[in-house]
């Protein structure tokens, strides 16, 4: 057999063994171990490794489309400094994940632009290096998803959907009153308890978490959920976005 017909070989089994980084290098791989008086099992090694690699990249886009985030944002562009009440190294021992093993929540609570936003996702990106699946939703599109689920006699199908979801990013919660989708957004938060975990961004403290749910004694029951097992991070400061705003004013004026 002709070395072209072995490498024909070898890429159809690679392609029936479902191994696409294997398919893509063992033929260079190949050439430069006879170079280099490579051992066969060496290169056998260097191949796996590759497909091993290619895995974990295409994992990584697959969990990176699903987690739905309006725009990528990480830790690394996070203006710590601008935000000096923030623990930078609790933030960052969070990135490593173990909240989620531990399926504990994280609660964002700041006014308008201190970057909460910012912050979750890019928690959200840290943990998905670490293997979890993760979904980023607003407030309100999630109301609207959960009134659609009941109306159309699917809601606890939908609720069960998001057991397979490690973390919720749940966003902009206290920005608007929740109305009928108060006791389902409720229903979906006591749904993750000690299921999963959820990082929720408020622009309210919790004392007025009553305003947006309507409700007393069911805003006091889901706090008591949501915190049983919670680190909260309160954001102190100046927003980012009136600041930037005010920084390219002033440099139009001059």
């Amino acid at each position: 057999m002709t070395e072209q017909a072995q490498e024909v070989m070898v890429d159809e089994y690679a392609r029936a063994l479902r191994l696409p980084g294997l398919r893509q290098v063992f033929r260079d791989r190949a050439r430069q171990a006879v170079d280099q008086g490579q051992h066969p099992v060496a290169y056998l090694a260097g191949c796996l490794n590759q497909e091993i690699l290619h895995r974990q990249e295409s994992m990584l886009k697959r969990r990176l489309q699903e987690a739905r985030f309006p725009v990528i944002k990480t830790l690394d562009g996070f203006d710590f400094a601008a935000m000096p009440s923030l623990p930078k190294e609790r933030v960052l021992s969070l990135a490593e994940g173990r909240f989620v093993r531990q399926k504990e929540n994280v609660l964002l609570i700041g006014q308008s632009g201190t970057g909460k936003s910012h912050l979750a996702t890019g928690l959200g990106m840290a943990v998905i290096q670490h293997g979890y699946r993760v979904r980023f939703v607003t407030v309100s599109v999630l109301i609207q998803e959960l009134l659609a689920a009941q109306d159309e006699h699917r809601l606890p199908r939908y609720l069960q959907s998001w057991r397979k979801i490690d973390l919720v990013v749940l966003d902009e919660l206290g920005y608007v009153g929740l109305g009928p989708g108060s006791p389902l957004i409720f229903q979906f938060c006591a749904e993750r308890y000690e299921r999963g975990s959820m990082i929720i961004t408020s622009n309210l403290e919790f004392s007025r978490w009553t305003e947006v749910f309507g409700d007393p004694t069911m805003t006091t029951a889901l706090l008591d959920r949501l915190t049983h097992h919670a680190q909260v991070l309160v954001f102190n400061g100046e927003s980012y976005r009136f600041r930037q705003s005010q920084t390219r004013n002033s440099g139009r004026a001059q």
